[in-house]
């Protein structure tokens, strides 16, 4: 299925875990998939290999998310790359944990900059191209923990509840130039993030997944690639669940 042939994607932080899978799914139904990355050149090179050995289109660009002026700039230079920004996936993110009587300032700022502020400030630039092309696809990585919390993830819990916010805000907003905004809320999935629980805590959080088991990147990659797709169309301001149940 070539669902996204002739249409250009970005994904934010696309070379690891869920956005890797995002990435990947995206190419292998046609799209030309630009992912940025924070850091790992070794992690977002692999990726775009992947993608381009597969017969994909993909290219890696590093910036810092939480930075207004470079989300600025590289919403422009793919859209002067390619003629057109078709799908937005806001996905890069930060988990600092912490209780909140001893939780800092500087990670706290550093969690909604990036989680947050990220989104809005590249929902922001986007929007521009995607209104005088009429239309385009926003879809919004949020978590089970901005539905319902969690101790000792006060930043991270709010950094994802204003990402819903923000979603159904501009869902309103945009609606009127054909462009989509929804968001996803995956709950627990194989990640770099979960490796390190130990097996004790992976038995505790199973008993509370009706499914009994701990999802996978490439299930969450599959919502959101619905919900960039034609498919999705009369589909805008929602949030899909992809957590096995955990949360209804």
């Amino acid at each position: 299925m070539k669902d996204f042939e002739n249409k250009v994607a970005l994904v934010t932080g696309g070379s690891r875990g869920i956005g890797r899978a995002i990435s990947l799914e995206l190419a292998r139904r046609g799209a030309t998939v630009v992912l940025s990355y924070a850091g790992n050149e070794a992690a977002a090179t692999e990726t775009v290999k992947l993608i381009t050995d597969a017969g994909g289109k993909a290219k890696a660009v590093r910036f810092d998310v939480a930075d207004s002026a470079a989300c600025n700039q590289a919403i422009d230079e793919v859209v002067k790359e390619f003629g057109r920004l078709d799908v937005l996936v806001n996905n890069a993110g930060v988990a600092i944990d912490g209780l909140l009587m001893r939780f800092k300032d500087e990670d706290w700022q550093k969690t909604i900059d990036t989680n947050l502020k990220g989104a809005f400030a590249l929902t922001r630039a986007v929007s521009r191209p995607m209104m005088k092309q009429r239309g385009g696809a926003i879809v919004n990585v949020s978590s089970i923990v901005g539905e319902m919390g969690n101790g000792g993830q006060s930043a991270y819990a709010a950094s994802k509840a204003g990402l819903i916010g923000l979603t159904k805000a501009v869902a309103r907003e945009l609606s009127s130039r054909s462009i989509r905004v929804n968001a996803v809320t995956p709950g627990f999935i194989t990640t770099d993030m979960t490796a390190s629980l130990t097996p004790e805590q992976k038995e505790k959080m199973l008993t509370a997944i009706p499914l009994s088991r701990i999802g996978n990147a490439e299930e969450v990659a599959a919502a959101v690639a619905f919900l960039a797709s034609d498919s999705a169309s009369y589909i805008t301001g929602e949030v899909l669940k992809v957590n096995g149940g955990m949360y209804m």
